[in-house]
């Protein structure tokens, strides 16, 4: 089996519980870090005896030996950084959303396949195992054809403008940073809409503080989402069929138990549990693919989130028409 040197690029907070989880892959090892901050690569690369540290983008995108990046800069510079990995031939998996819009995701696709490289999208969510179990009692068609789905997810934080969530620059806001999350199930299940709307607060520093959307699909399927970085709610998904519907639990995108209602009277209630965060499993979908030579996942194929970027374009239009 092959060990694979992965790198971090972005040493912020979910750099730490993605490193964390990468510990828990036995051919995972964790090579080196990069930050535009010297200090915070020299400490991070300390503190998890990582062999190398770099203080720019260039330079990590330099390394040799190098089989995997992983981005998690802020939204602002993923388009910078996976370039660098890209045009170097460094395999990517880079945090959602992919790019701060549908150009950018397209460059860097491009980029991917020019130099027959991978390219993935870091949502976590698709790999996890309740979504897992949630797609197959869907394609079992347990609860019959997919009618509608709600979902949510907010949560409070208070105000602070130097914060990358409030700053425009770094493409701050609820829809970009959390709101992918329901657009991706949308899509995941229902595919893409035929008609979009949205209506949003926006706060003090510009930013989308509060967004509800709606899809709608010409069969008469519909998709009720919310998202928001003012209030806590439940953070739930449900998808109603038309035999039963499928709830995940709080929080849904990494869903620590799903229960499948049926309309005849059965209850399933299917909990999950696994060590970590839950990021280890899109850490190894990308080395299995790498092992097979692959340049994109089947199960999450880069025409899936150029298809989810513009869907969050179309939502930010929608929110200012």
């Amino acid at each position: 089996m092959k060990t694979y040197h992965w790198g971090i690029l972005g040493l912020g907070r979910i750099a730490h519980k993605f490193a964390a989880d990468l510990a828990l892959l036995p051919n995972a090892r964790l090579f080196a870090a990069g930050s535009r901050d010297a200090l915070r690569a020299a400490s991070f690369a300390e503190q998890l005896q990582i062999p190398y540290h770099f203080d720019s983008y260039r330079a990590f995108a330099a390394c040799d030996n190098l089989d995997i990046a992983y981005v998690a800069t802020p939204h602002s510079g993923h388009l910078e950084a996976a370039l660098l990995c890209l045009e170097r031939g460094i395999p990517v998996l880079c945090e959602k959303p992919l790019a701060l819009n549908r150009q950018e995701a397209q460059r860097m696709v491009d980029a991917a396949s020019a130099n027959q490289t991978f390219l993935m999208e870091a949502i976590w969510t698709r790999f996890m195992p309740a979504t897992l179990q949630m797609m197959t009692w869907l394609d079992q068609g347990l609860i019959g054809e997919v009618r509608a789905i709600k979902a949510d997810f907010g949560f409070h934080s208070p105000f602070d403008p130097s914060s990358r969530l409030f700053r425009p620059d770094l493409g701050g806001g609820a829809l970009l940073d959390i709101g992918i999350y329901p657009v991706f199930l949308a899509l995941l299940v229902l595919g893409a809409p035929d008609a979009v709307q949205a209506g949003t607060s926006v706060g003090p520093s510009g930013v989308d503080e509060d967004t509800g959307i709606i899809f709608s699909y010409a069969h008469g399927a519909m998709a009720h989402l919310h998202v928001n970085i003012r209030y806590q709610t439940p953070t739930e998904a449900v998808i109603y069929g038309e035999r039963g519907n499928i709830v995940l639990h709080s929080r849904w995108h990494h869903a620590p138990q799903l229960t499948l209602q049926l309309h005849q009277g059965l209850t399933l209630v299917k909990p999950f549990e696994y060590p970590g965060y839950g990021y280890q499993f899109e850490a190894a979908e990308v080395m299995q693919c790498l092992d097979q030579g692959l340049t994109e996942s089947p199960r999450l194929p880069l025409s899936f989130s150029l298809t989810l970027m513009d869907l969050l374009d179309q939502v930010r239009r929608s929110m200012t028409s």
